[in-house]
């Protein structure tokens, strides 16, 4: 099996939301997206994607967007980011969806043999610079999310597990979350997450850390494609 990973895609075909207002490299960024993905991944490779696909606030707005994401190769498992509002009932979502593409909501699935998925979007810590008002409630709600998310993973068996998360667990300033903690209990070895963007990117920790290997996979720290996961064993 073939793992790729690529996050933050804010697609808006169903909508007026360009990106090239946040810098010149997001310029016809859909295409740059489309190309890589299309030349790099083949219909058998898993793409995790993790949050903030669209634009659109309500399905109807998003659907254009993700009809592009199940246009593209391969098998996806995808999760919610905090621009997602047009994510509303699980039910809704998966009737909306191209076969390929496996919407996780605080839950998990498995992959192959070996490997196990779980997806959760996660939450800024409480007083980080972003956090606002309502922070304290929603990270609060979030860590019982994933802990749902880690006992459906549980529940899978063996294997490799990984997590798809939409907001970094761990923070080059050492700034603690308790997502973290509860992953490394929870025997994941790959966290990849995104959220992050331009001068933010150095905000998210990359490299290994008490046996996780995380990844930032926002599509404007990797270039507008797909990277590969390398997978031991």
């Amino acid at each position: 099996m073939r793992l790729f990973a690529i996050s933050d895609l804010h697609l808006s075909f169903g909508t007026d939301k360009p990106m090239d207002v946040f810098g010149p490299q997001w310029e016809g960024h859909a295409d740059k997206l489309r190309t890589a993905w299309d030349a790099r991944i083949a219909p058998s490779d898993w793409v995790l994607v993790g949050g903030d696909t669209s634009w659109g606030l309500t399905l109807k707005q998003a659907q254009p967007d993700l009809d592009w994401l199940g246009e593209r190769p391969g098998q996806k498992v995808l999760i919610k980011g905090n621009h997602c509002t047009w994510w509303t009932s699980l039910a809704k979502v998966k009737a909306a969806l191209h076969p390929s593409i496996h919407p996780l909501q605080h839950d998990a699935m498995r992959l192959d043999e070996r490997t196990v998925v779980l997806g959760a979007r996660l939450w800024d810590p409480p007083g980080s610079p972003w956090s606002g008002p309502d922070t304290e409630k929603i990270y609060r709600r979030e860590v019982e999310r994933l802990k749902l998310a880690i006992e459906a993973v549980r529940k899978l068996g063996d294997g490799r597990r990984i997590a798809l998360v939409h907001y970094p667990p761990r923070y080059t300033d050492q700034r603690t979350t308790e997502f973290a903690p509860l992953l490394e209990e929870a025997g994941v070895s790959i966290c990849v997450y995104g959220h992050l963007h331009g001068k933010d990117h150095r905000s998210g920790f990359q490299g290994d850390a008490n046996g996780i290997r995380y990844y930032l996979a926002s599509c404007d720290a990797v270039d507008f494609a797909p990277f590969q996961i390398p997978l031991d064993g």
